[in-house]
């Protein structure tokens, strides 16, 4: 199954992503995006079709065609309490790929100290088991991002 970019950046490999869980691939293997800073506030979409299993206003898990995707936007962001995050989506909703799911302005979450790179990983997939050629590619909302194992 294709896992298409959520928002727009550059693409990095998860070593790179400052949280051990996600450099570790303790969740699971994937990417992660460096956020377009210089667009304002970006929407950040499905990466999948499916079932959005869990909704924060930091993070999303999307599970369809048995995997279940998550997008984390920036790492300890849970703290701000869902505050510089809009949604747009309601857990439990069924989606399909590029349906918006929330907003946010990485300038504005960055500002606050929390860094705002963006793991985007395939759930309890073994590590290193996606093949992202897109390493150090910037992507748009939509672009192919790599395969799931």
């Amino acid at each position: 199954m294709n896992v298409t970019a959520p928002l727009a950046g550059r693409v990095i490999p998860l070593s790179e992503v400052p949280d051990q869980v996600f450099a570790d691939q303790l969740v699971g293997s994937g990417v992660a995006v460096d956020p377009d800073r210089t667009r304002g506030p970006l929407t950040v979409t499905a990466p999948i079709s499916g079932k959005l299993l869990k909704l924060h206003p930091h993070a999303f898990v999307v599970f369809g065609g048995g995997v279940g995707v998550l997008v984390h936007l920036g790492i300890d962001t849970v703290k701000l309490k869902g505050e510089g995050f809009t949604l747009h989506a309601t857990e439990g909703e069924t989606v399909e790929t590029g349906t918006p799911i929330v907003t946010f302005d990485p300038t504005e979450i960055a500002a606050t100290g929390y860094p705002i790179i963006c793991p985007i990983v395939v759930m309890d997939s073994p590590k290193n088991s996606i093949n992202p050629d897109t390493i150090d590619t910037v992507v748009e909302p939509g672009a192919p991002l790599f395969d799931t194992p």
